[in-house]
């Protein structure tokens, strides 16, 4: 397996550090990969900027910070506007399409999706936009199985909301299938 890099942005509140958190997690208890994770935010509790780095790897990884990411989602017009620039050329960037305008292109595979306009639609609450980002992260990179993500979820959130996770994650993956892979 190469090493994947990737950076999840967005704004506090969104679950952009949780989703992080959770695919490192699944990848490493679930996938016996090596995997880690690290953070920042901005000093608001909510409607700062987060970003979350992830490397993933089946060797050593000696240094955990992402400098150009292969993968990099941007959740918000201004974490996009901040860390476009940064994508390893020919990496991927997920955007979400209510939320994103592309100003550029960028040397990379671009994927648009209407991530929260779909989770509204079909299942009514925002709070799962996260894990919806990370079903489309899972079709897209094929890094960790979804089972995996749900072994994680299983043991960090209250089992009536399982369900709900289960459809994002599956609606994530589904909007990555009809828009590209």
């Amino acid at each position: 397996m190469e090493r994947c890099r990737m950076v999840f942005s967005g704004s506090g509140g969104q679950g952009v550090i949780t989703a992080a958190i959770i695919l490192a997690e699944a990848a490493v208890l679930h996938e016996g990969l090596e995997a880690v994770q690290s953070q920042a935010y901005g000093a608001e509790a909510r409607g700062g900027a987060t970003r979350s780095d992830v490397v993933i790897s089946d060797a050593t990884i000696n240094f955990p910070k992402v400098i150009q990411p292969n993968v990099l989602v941007c959740l918000t017009q201004a974490s996009y506007n901040k860390f476009s620039p940064i994508i390893r050329p020919g990496g991927m960037l997920i955007t979400d399409s209510r939320y994103v305008t592309i100003q550029k292109k960028v040397d990379a595979r671009q994927f648009e999706l209407p991530m929260h306009r779909s989770v509204m639609d079909k299942i009514g609450k925002p709070i799962v936009l996260n894990i919806c980002m990370l079903g489309a992260v899972l079709r897209l990179t094929d890094l960790v199985r979804a089972e995996s993500v749900m072994n994680v979820l299983k043991r960090r959130i209250p089992s009536g909301f399982l369900q709900i996770n289960q459809q994002a994650l599956d609606l994530g993956m589904e909007l990555a299938g009809e828009h590209g892979v």
